[in-house]
């Protein structure tokens, strides 16, 4: 029997070929912390009478939900997790450098076949590179901080073949919603997503990270795109035969298998108040908006701006809306100033911010109140994420987005 691409990553970390439903202890090759859960992290890990970290070299502390600051208590998390870097000679910390998961493969720190773990739900977008990677709370980082070992199910996997070309308006995040739609937000629950065919290989990184980040909002445990040459060429590092050994073999045992023509794809929107109410954007055609969010780890990348900005050239904000635009990380924010996007952006009047998560997760930067209605680039359109819970959220892809700033309303 052949294996799925998360079998072969576990079998290669343990030595020992696996099955859905086996039990596996992995080596892990790299964990990510963020702000939010540093505090519970630290006491947890002192709480279990760790006196040092398996290898400070593989934990990464990022501050990228609370920047900037937006409640008395924001401040506590800073100081902790500062206090706790220098304790235990933690060396890489990123201050407001970008998105965690952004930083985690544009940083060097994730590479093809590793296993990953962060504490935050959306660590599954690592798969855009072909590791194992996914999100767990603090008890689990804390034991592994301690251990470097991590105790894990082996998932099911489910094959989704995507062959053929996308139409020019269709961006992968209009791809993942579709799929999204088509398996339900519990479709893929504890199940591997494994992306292959003709269109998913024609894809660049950052597109297959938008679509690796939202597999989680189908329950899934992980997502996983073969590495190739655009992922050797992100991640600076030369395939070797494991990594170019990471595709699903041809008798490898699917639970489910979902077959798309590239051609069939139109812009879809994600409509109030959960990620997997898909609708065509010709079906919403027209319903008034306040304001547009373009940035977030599923959609905050060079190309997401240069396709926003493509659609604004020349034109102009609507009277009355806001166009929010917060670029991934640091690194974006400036390639898109060398490239002139900035400038597209900013005079067709959008609203630039510092990279971070901010609106998207109802901090920083925009958000909205009772009977306001946003199109956002983001991950989650659940009630009360961008504000108040009387806050209509439809998600789309940044092209739909952009066109939606310049009209004032869904088109």
């Amino acid at each position: 029997m052949g294996e799925t691409v998360i079998e072969k990553i576990i079998h290669h970390n343990t030595g020992k070929k696996v099955k859905p439903g086996d039990i596996a202890t992995v080596s892990v090759d790299r964990v990510m912390i963020h702000d939010i859960f540093i505090p519970f992290v630290a006491e947890k890990f002192e709480e279990m009478g760790f006196q040092k970290l398996w290898d400070p070299d593989k934990v990464v502390l990022i501050y990228d939900h609370l920047v900037p600051a937006s409640q008395l208590d924001d401040t506590r998390h800073f100081h902790t997790g500062d206090a706790f870097a220098e304790k235990y000679g933690m060396i890489h910390v990123h201050r407001s450098d970008g998105i965690c998961h952004q930083l985690m493969t544009e940083a060097g720190y994730v590479k093809p076949g590793d296993v990953v773990f962060g504490t935050d739900s959306h660590t599954t977008t690592y798969g855009c590179v072909g590791a194992f990677s996914s999100g767990i709370g603090y008890t689990e980082m804390a034991s592994i901080l301690g251990t470097g070992s991590m105790w894990i199910r082996v998932p099911e996997t489910i094959k989704v073949v995507i062959n053929g070309k996308l139409p020019e308006n269709v961006m992968s995040k209009d791809v993942i919603l579709r799929l999204l739609g088509d398996l339900g937000a519990d479709g893929a629950t504890y199940r591997a997503l494994e992306f292959t065919g003709s269109t998913v290989e024609e894809m660049s990184v950052s597109s297959r990270m938008t679509m690796a980040n939202m597999a989680v909002e189908a329950g899934a445990k992980c997502a996983l795109f073969t590495p190739d040459e655009k992922t050797a060429e992100y991640c600076n590092v030369t395939l070797n035969d494991y990594q170019k050994s990471l595709v699903g073999d041809e008798d490898a045992s699917y639970c489910k298998t979902v077959v798309y023509k590239a051609e069939d794809f139109v812009p879809v929107m994600a409509c109030p108040s959960q990620v997997d109410k898909i609708r065509n954007v010709s079906e919403l055609s027209g319903i008034p908006i306040d304001q547009v969010f373009i940035g977030s780890c599923t959609n905050g990348r060079l190309e997401d701006l240069q396709a926003a900005a493509e659609v604004l050239k020349g034109r102009k904000v609507a009277d009355y809306v806001k166009l929010i635009v917060t670029p991934a990380s640091r690194k974006i924010y400036r390639q898109a100033i060398e490239l002139g996007i900035m400038d597209v952006l900013a005079e067709a009047g959008a609203i630039i911010t510092h990279p971070g998560c901010g609106l998207c997760c109802g901090r920083t930067g925009g958000i909205l109140t009772d009977g306001e209605r946003v199109v956002a680039t983001n991950n989650r359109n659940f009630l009360g994420r961008m504000g108040t819970s009387k806050v209509e959220i439809y998600l789309a892809s940044p092209k739909t987005a952009a066109a939606c700033a310049v009209a004032g309303k869904i088109v």
